[in-house]
């Protein structure tokens, strides 16, 4: 008796289960998203967050917005959108500075790991280390003897403290031997503007943010801080290959959520925001800035993060580098 009665609360629970099928994917809300930018406006971060904002908008239909919180390298925008509320409709084009540098430079008002959910890498690149025409070196030899020359007499500018613009600086500063000042700006418009005035010497900046004025003259491309050269600039050095092996600071962006969105909704983000990128024509206008397309899952942003937490971490220890 015990088992007929047990077989059928078996084949109950089976039929329920069949009757309400798999259990459905939260969607995206039906309302305008935002797409947080920690940088002003007209940079490389800027300029790809529209790239993506555009098709994303067109395949679902919806509004995306872009709201550039810049600042503290980053951090700013990384916070609000750790602190926003998790439903869907607020997330962020986050950097290499907040999600792997910062927390080993300064204390943090949230933590990228616990208050920032994966979502994709997003893409990828290397800085370019430019100067103004009117310092006068041609070569990334010039620029260190200049350096050597007069001790704190070159400036540097980057996105912000902890930005990979400013460690990428800072490495040079140990590997070379030199003291070259570093000038922290709010985004890579600011600091490019600075930089075309002559107000600050040199820049570690996104290709595509200083392409155009290296094509005219007004600043002249020294080396790549990638491990090897890019495709976009196959006849400019890198550091690594002009004294300094080993010598490898790349750029990189990823799409993360406030950290307790539910992960049905995570996972659905995921998937538009890597279609998005597969794009030929998404690819195509990033690769025209000099921005390589990422995409991956949620779990492999994760790893990643993790290894360049570990890898700068360990550099800003042993180099003794502090934030400003």
């Amino acid at each position: 008796m015990k088992k007929r009665q047990w077989l059928r609360r078996l084949l109950a629970a089976g039929l329920a289960t069949a009757l309400a099928g798999p259990t459905p994917a939260q969607d995206i809300p039906r309302k305008t998203l935002t797409l947080v930018v920690g940088f002003a406006a007209g940079g490389a971060a800027d300029t790809a967050a529209r790239i993506v904002a555009k098709k994303l908008g067109e395949n679902l239909g919806q509004t995306v917005v872009i709201d550039n919180r810049a600042g503290a390298g980053g951090n700013i925008a990384h916070q609000f959108v750790a602190s926003a509320p998790p439903d869907g409709s607020v997330i962020l084009l986050g950097s290499i500075g907040p999600l792997a540098i910062a927390p080993h430079l300064m204390k943090l008002g949230y933590d990228p790991q616990r208050d920032l959910a994966p979502l994709t890498l997003g893409m990828g690149f290397p800085n370019l280390l430019v100067v103004h025409a009117g310092v006068g070196v041609k070569t990334l030899a010039e620029y260190i003897a200049l350096a050597r020359k007069k001790p704190g007499s070159l400036d540097f500018a980057s996105t912000g403290a902890g930005s990979a613009s400013h460690l990428a600086g800072e490495l040079l500063n140990v590997r070379a031997g030199i003291e070259t000042v570093h000038i922290p700006y709010k985004g890579g418009a600011p600091a490019l503007q600075d930089l075309l005035g002559g107000r600050v010497a040199s820049y570690y900046s996104t290709p595509s943010t200083s392409q155009p004025f290296i094509d005219t003259g007004k600043l002249i491309a020294l080396a790549s801080t990638g491990p090897t050269r890019s495709d976009a600039h196959p006849n400019l050095p890198t550091i690594a290959e002009s004294g300094y092996p080993g010598f490898s600071a790349t750029n990189w962006y990823a799409f993360v959520a406030p950290g307790k969105t539910p992960a049905p909704l995570l996972e659905r983000w995921n998937a538009e925001l890597v279609k998005v990128l597969n794009a030929p024509e998404v690819r195509a206008e990033l690769n025209k800035h000099g921005l390589t397309p990422q995409p991956g899952s949620r779990d492999e942003l994760a790893r990643f993060i993790a290894a360049e937490s570990a890898t700068w971490g360990k550099v800003i220890r042993e180099r003794k580098i502090s934030a400003e």
